[in-house]
């Protein structure tokens, strides 16, 4: 139909006890006076996580006296004047036009075919809240439109403003203009199988403007994004559909494109439209659009983000377009959505929270407070990762704090020796009681590092606490970064760069040990001065005698292989197999995604897999272990414990078994942590196998708390436990249990075991456990909270908790709860953001200068965040901050060490190091190494009446004596023309044998005509031929029969007309050769006088009537000749041509099917004669997307989507279209003819099926019915009797071939492709050819699959292909035209843009001949 699909139900309002609209962000605003304003933000602050309920547009309607568009599919509103000029980018203008497809421009819409279906920029100006094909006929929805100056709506406006530029507090609107799109619908044809779509779309665009300022504000209710794009009109039927636009365009002026703003990128982003935002209010979205400062381009809001923040992403006018930063297109989890309310969707009632009563909170912190730490902030606690994910998630920030951080200054002094609390004596006195060594430090500047280092809880991880630096996303480091590789990377301000002096020297304790001979060598271990760049870029390397480990820095937590932020937010992606026997039913699925989401201060973990099989996702939900591993992984910490991160790392494997009572199924189910990419995502592989027993489809799952005991070793975590779970399907509940034997190996660092002191034994607490099966989303939810600490058995007393221990705090998403005396708390903004902790703003560490990367590279802020990018030729220096020159890689091609042919034989190929390969250029054959010479010319590369002449790796061709042309196509000349019989004759007679089942060599007569009676040489079948050559139906005979009586021809020559009996008597009595001054009768083709007839070459002429009378007064003088008309009528043997039909001139040309008409475009040699191009065949109310030309009929084959035929037609004057199959089809596509075999080969994507048939329609028959799900374009080797296919499935997109016959089916290319929707059969190179619009590639491969190159890299949107001689040509959906491509070097030759601008389909050659070949 004519939207996208149904998004989810929206989900529910905040819950729980998080601030409410009466916190510190609404008392700011109170001030404001405005007090209607007020009632109208409040409540939509009010609404938190929730969209915006549709009663909180602004007022609109006839009672309000809106004006309305007339419903239709492409209605504007006509000029409306405003009250007074509205600035729009650099300008200022005074009247605004509203339009149905979801626009507003300052002056008047241009048919929507030309910019409803098209990105931006638009050639005019466009304000677009939801740009798509809408459409209002027959009373779906409605188009209000107002200005309104009224002081309630300008307040209103104002507030929603200023919500999203809390930097535009004095900005008072004079004016508003309100357009309002109700529950309008998509455009769709409906047919007699389909119903009307009932999805609607409500959304409100408002201007508010003063003289020198215009904002814009977009508005997207609750349930009012229903569709997310519209299908072009022209191809409704081809299954294509564009996602909505939203934003800005200036329009073309000053002769150039003006600059443009795009708010959505993808369909992803406009289903997060209602539920998103960029001014703290899911659903409001403010835009700056014009200033008497000229703008470079629309600037969008940035609440929680100084505006600074935003400079780097405005446009130049020749600048491409921008999308919004702070639209996130990851599916799931989306960073801007309640994680927790998206997962209990609509049943939240069930899960319902306590309020929570936060204590006492540390005073908001200042940027420059952030240098001064110590004293507030007790280090003796252990700390705690993560931030609330309740009602306070998507905090409103409508407060930007007034000041920057400042840079921070690196430490004037370190101690030499700082004096810490003293271990426990387990881990500091020696065996023999003694007190331990002191740590030895070689420079002060180690001192310094272990003051970076020190945790007073870890012994291994001596380290004070550091000022806030960029959070950094990590990334699996190595010492050299290849050119072009994006590392992301952050710094500890106060931490200088690694140096070759720059480690910790840790001394490993020796009851043997004689301090007065102690020496310490790195001669025969593994050092930190080789090896640091193993550990993560937030960690300090530290060397043990017997090698090094890696330690987080303070901020950070984890192995010190793998360190994350404290205080952040946590994800994970990964892929889940599984061969169960669920009952007695086997299911397999493979790769279906897994995602994750944590919020470490509370210990929640939210664990979905995606597009599992039903049965198998009910059959799970009691494994709560496969999300709860995610649990024990960043479960909140107790004091003094340690969750699996801050021990396994990132790289680490769970094993375990489950055994099901009383049925005693067993499942084995491992997950194996991959480690963190770029994004800090963790990777995670699970593999689940065994039998497990069935749930049934209405039943729910219940598991209750339970706590469960990880024993720790080296490397290793232990752990078995009985559950229960309850089974309720309507009044029956059942309990089941299960025994769970869990088993988790990870590296741990042997050089410093004996130095980590943790329990031996942790008891993880987990409850609010939920597992939830969602049948409509197909995916399989779990839901824990998991605490971690001592194995007390008993924690039900009345003792008071700290709040940062079990999760009641009030911290924001992005801080770290402290935790004080009692019940006493502070909240700090982690490492890359600043703020009192409440709330926390990123730190844009490039603006502010703060980053640590080098002159000669490039800084990028990100959230948390910042990296250091090197420009092409340099990579990143192990410093990560500066750049290196990139020394050129050993190349054996350039170095003259491969082991290729000659240089004027092969060329050779590098693959990176000493990796390469030989290639034997063009012209020859062999494997690279041995190159022979090609004969092209037995190959019969040249036309077939050309002599070819072999060279060494080339050939030429050469028309003869009486021909014109290049030698690929040859025709004859003007004095020596050939028949039709005599062509086909000539052509068949090059061939060499004839194939059996081939063309037929055809007898002509002495004129050059067709023989009534052709029989075929080699088998002594006889036939009745017409005047054309066509078979007569029912004359064949078999081999040996005697030959059918066929009649006389026609006569071939008909008696002498007057006209041309007068002109052979004249030019016999001139002597053949007339003189210029001498007359000589003109006659038409059929011997009739011509309607002029001329006096030599002196200019006079004259009318003359059918008898070759002059008709008096109608002689002229030269150079005026007269209007003749003709006096005898055309002959009627056949129709006339219709006035929309042209045929085509002689010669190779190729033929484009656009829409309703196939056009036409000539060769000349192999460019693009765009002078020559016209329309061939005019097909109203017809889809034409496949074509392809019978070489042997001269015919041509077309499919059209909307009639559901497929037809041919002649290319001769006066042809008619003949349909040649109309039933069983849907929605035919791609189209192949098979001139040998007289068969025809399409696709079709409605019935997913490949089907073929003779050329006249007859013998029809499936090839292919199965595994095809959008099957598109298809092509025929007619020699070597193959077919080939493409299926552009998004899943899983793949080229495939078989014989003609439909036999050996397999697939060709399922690697690297995105949407092949162009094929080709190239008979000049034999090889199969294909267009990608996904990967934006031609490529080519050898008939086999083998030997796959690209030959070109940056197509726009490829449709259709085909080759001719030296060259590829392309219909093009972006550009709507013909390209151009040479096979060779893959450069563009050529562009043809057709007058009228639709998108262009199916494309073919037409030869004069039928293409040869050899097998």
């Amino acid at each position: 139909m004519g939207g996208g699909g149904r998004r989810p139900g929206p989900p529910p309002g905040r819950r729980g006890g998080g601030p409410s609209a009466e916190g510190p962000r609404s008392r700011s605003m109170a001030g404001t006076g405005l007090r209607g304003g007020l009632l109208c933000l409040g409540a939509l602050l009010a609404m938190g996580a929730g969209a915006v309920p549709r009663g909180r547009l602004l007022p609109f309607g006839r009672g309000r006296g809106d004006g309305a568009l007339p419903h239709g599919d492409d209605e504007g509103s006509g000029a409306l004047r405003l009250a007074a000029p509205l600035p729009f980018y650099e300008a200022r203008f005074g009247q605004l036009y509203v339009g149905t497809n979801g626009i507003i421009s300052t002056q008047d819409f241009p048919r929507e075919t030309q910019y409803v279906d098209d990105d931006f920029p638009t050639d005019f100006p466009a304000i677009a809240p939801f740009l798509a094909d809408i459409d209002t006929s027959f009373g779906r929805g409605q188009i209000y439109y107002r200005q309104d100056d009224t002081q309630e709506v300008l307040d209103q406006a104002a507030q929603l403003i200023r919500a999203g530029f809390p930097s535009a507090a004095g900005f008072v609107p004079h004016h508003v203009f309100v357009a309002t799109w109700e529950n309008v619908g998509a455009y769709e044809e409906v047919t007699r199988n389909s119903e009307p779509s009932t999805q609607r779309n409500t959304f409100q665009a408002i201007l508010a403007y003063t003289d020198s300022d215009a904002y814009a504000v977009f508005l997207y209710p609750e349930d009012g994004i229903q569709f997310f794009g519209t299908r072009p009109k022209e191809s409704y039927n081809v299954n294509l559909e564009l996602p909505a636009r939203v934003g800005f365009s200036r329009g073309d002026f000053q002769r150039q494109e003006g600059p443009y703003y795009s708010a959505t990128s993808s369909e992803q982003s406009v289903k997060d439209l209602y539920q998103t935002s960029n001014s703290g209010i899911p659903g409001v979205w403010v835009f700056h659009i014009g200033s008497s400062s000229p703008l470079k381009n629309v600037v969008p809001a940035a609440a929680g983000q100084r505006q600074s923040s935003f400079e780097g992403h405005l446009l130049k006018t020749s600048e491409s377009s921008v999308v919004d930063p702070n639209i996130l297109e990851a599916e799931y989890p989306d960073a801007n959505l309640d994680y927790a309310e998206s997962f209990y969707n609509g049943n939240e009632d069930d899960f319902e929270y306590l309020p929570i009563q936060p204590t006492e909170l540390a005073p908001k912190t200042r940027p420059g407070d952030l240098l001064n730490l110590d004293g507030r902030l007790d280090y003796h606690e252990p700390r705690h990762s993560g931030a609330r994910l309740d009602s306070e998630l998507e905090s409103l920030l409508l407060d930007l704090p007034p000041s920057l951080p400042p840079p921070y200054p690196e430490l004037d002094s370190f101690l030499l020796f700082p004096e810490y609390p003293s271990p426990p004596s387990s881990a500091s006195e020696g065996n023999d009681g003694t007190a331990p060594l002191p740590t030895v430090y070689e420079s002060p500047i180690e001192a310094e590092t272990a003051v970076l280092l020190y945790h007073p809880d870890r012994q291994d991880t001596p380290a004070l606490p550091e000022e806030d630096g960029g959070v950094p996303s990590e990334t699996e480091t190595l010492p050299v970064y290849p050119d072009g590789e994006v590392v992301l990377e952050s710094f500890p301000d106060n931490a200088p760069p690694f140096s070759h002096r720059r480690r910790v020297v840790g001394v490993d304790e020796d009851i043997n040990f004689n301090p007065d001979v102690f020496t310490y060598s790195a001669a025969n271990v593994e050092t930190c001065e080789r090896h640091h760049s193993q550990c993560s870029q937030h960690a300090f390397c530290t060397d043990y005698s017997t090698g090094f480990c890696c330690h987080c820095q303070a901020k950070f937590y984890g192995n010190g292989r793998h360190c994350l932020p404290e205080g952040a937010a946590h994800r994970l992606n990964g892929k889940v197999s599984g061969n169960l026997l669920v009952g007695q039913t086997p299911i397999r699925f493979s790769d279906v995604d897994l995602h994750a989401y944590i919020v470490g201060n509370d210990g929640r973990a939210y664990t979905a897999i995606s597009h599992i099989p039903q049965l198998a996702a009910q059959a799970l939900m009691p494994l709560a272990p496969i999300g709860g591993l995610f649990g024990w992984l960043f479960a909140l910490e107790k004091p003094g414990y340690e969750n699996g991160f801050s021990i396994a790392g990132a790289q680490f494997t769970h094993n375990f078994e489950v055994t099901f009572y009383p049925g005693e199924e067993k499942i084995f189910v491992q997950q194996t942590a991959e480690g963190l990419d770029a994004e800090n995502y963790l990777s995670v592989k699970t593999d689940i196998q065994g039998q497990v027993p069935s749930v049934p489809g209405d039943s729910t799952v219940h598991i209750a708390p339970y706590k469960e005991i990880y024993h720790y070793s080296d490397s290793a975590v232990t752990s078995t436990s009985y559950r229960e779970y309850s089974l309720t399907s309507g009044s029956i509940n059942q309990t089941f249990s299960y025994r769970l034997v869990q088993n988790i190996t990870y590296q741990s660092c042997p050089h410093v075991r004996h130095h980590r002191v943790f329990p031996t034994a942790q008891q993880l607490t987990v409850d609010r456990i939920f597992a939830l099966y969602n049948e409509e989303e197909r995916v399989l939810r779990y839901a824990v909270t998991n605490q971690i600490g001592s194995l007390s058995r008993d924690e039900s007393g009345s003792t008071l908790v700290n709040p940062c221990y079990d999760g009641t705090h009030s911290c924001d998403t992005t801080a770290r709860c402290q935790a004080g005396s009692g019940l006493d708390y502070a909240c700090e903004c982690t490492a890359g953001y600043w703020g009192d902790g409440k709330e926390c703003t990123d730190i844009n560490e490039c603006a502010e200068g703060i980053s640590r990367c080098s002159r000669e590279s490039v800084c990028v802020n990100t959230v948390g965040s910042y990296r250091c990018e090197c420009p092409s030729g340099f990579q990143l220096a192990a410093d990560r901050a500066s750049c290196l020159v990139i020394a050129p890689p050993s190349n054996p091609c350039t170095e003259g060490t491969h082991s290729c042919a000659p240089a004027d034989r092969a060329r050779c190929v590098h693959h990176g190091g000493s990796a390469f390969s030989c290639e034997c250029l063009a012209g020859y054959a062999g494997d690279g190494r041995n190159c022979t010479d090609l004969d092209e010319c037995a190959e019969r590369r040249c036309h077939p009446a050309a002599d070819c002449s072999n060279s060494p790796g080339s050939f030429s061709c050469r028309c003869p004596a009486g021909y014109e042309g290049d030698g690929f196509q040859c025709s004859p000349g003007m004095a020596s023309r050939l028949t039709r019989c005599e062509h086909e004759r000539l052509y068949s007679s090059q061939q060499g044998s004839p194939i059996p089942g081939g063309p037929h060599v055809p007898q002509c007569d002495d004129q050059g005509n067709y023989r009534p009676l052709q029989c075929r040489s080699s088998t002594g079948e006889c036939w009745c031929v017409d005047e054309d050559g066509r078979e007569i139906s029912g004359s064949r005979t078999p081999p040996g029969a005697s030959p059918p009586p066929c009649g006389a021809p026609e006569p071939t020559q008909r008696p002498q007309t007057m006209c041309e009996r007068w002109r052979e008597s004249l030019l016999e009595h001139y002597g053949g050769s007339p003189r210029g001054d001498q007359y000589v009768p003109q006659c038409d083709p059929l011997g009739h006088f011509s309607p002029l007839q001329c006096h030599g070459d002196s200019g006079y002429c004259w009318c003359v009537d059918e008898k070759g009378h002059e008709v008096q007064g109608t002689r002229s003088e030269p150079g005026v000749p007269p209007p003749c008309l003709p006096s005898v009528a055309p002959p009627t043997v056949r129709p006339a041509p219709r006035p929309d039909v042209v045929p085509p001139s002689a010669g190779t040309f190729l033929l484009y099917a656009q829409g309703q008409q196939i056009g036409y475009l000539p060769l000349n040699g192999t460019r693009l004669n765009k002078e020559g191009a016209k329309t061939l065949l005019s097909l109203h109310g017809s889809i034409v997307v496949g074509i392809d030309f019978d070489c042997r009929e001269k015919m041509l084959y077309w499919t059209d989507v909307a009639g559901r035929t497929i037809s041919r037609a002649g290319l001769e004057q006066g042809a008619e279209p003949e349909t040649v199959i109309n039933t069983g089809l849907i929605s035919p596509e791609g189209l192949t003819i098979d001139h040998l075999r007289r068969t025809m080969f399409w696709t079709d994507s409605g019935l997913d099926k490949i089907e073929s048939a003779r050329l006249d329609g007859s013998e029809r028959r499936v090839l292919f019915a199965t595994d095809l799900v959008n099957p598109r374009a298809i092509a025929v080797d007619p020699i070597r009797g193959n077919l080939y296919w493409t299926d552009w499935n998004r899943e899983a997109p793949k080229i495939e071939t078989s014989t003609v016959t439909g036999e050996h089916r397999r697939i060709l290319v399922n690697k690297d492709i995105g949407l092949p929707n162009g094929l080709t059969f190239d008979p000049f190179s034999k090889l199969i050819c294909w267009a990608d619009a996904g990967t934006k590639k031609l490529e080519c491969a050898l008939p086999d699959g083998t030997g796959r190159r690209a030959i070109q890299n940056n197509l726009n949107y490829p449709f259709s292909l085909v080759g001719y001689a030296d060259h590829f040509y392309h219909t093009d959906w972006r550009r709507d035209g013909v390209i151009a491509v040479n096979k060779d070097n893959g450069a563009f030759t050529g562009e043809y843009l057709p007058e009228q601008r639709t998108h262009l389909y199916g494309i073919t050659t037409v030869h004069p001949y039928c293409p040869g070949g050899k097998k």
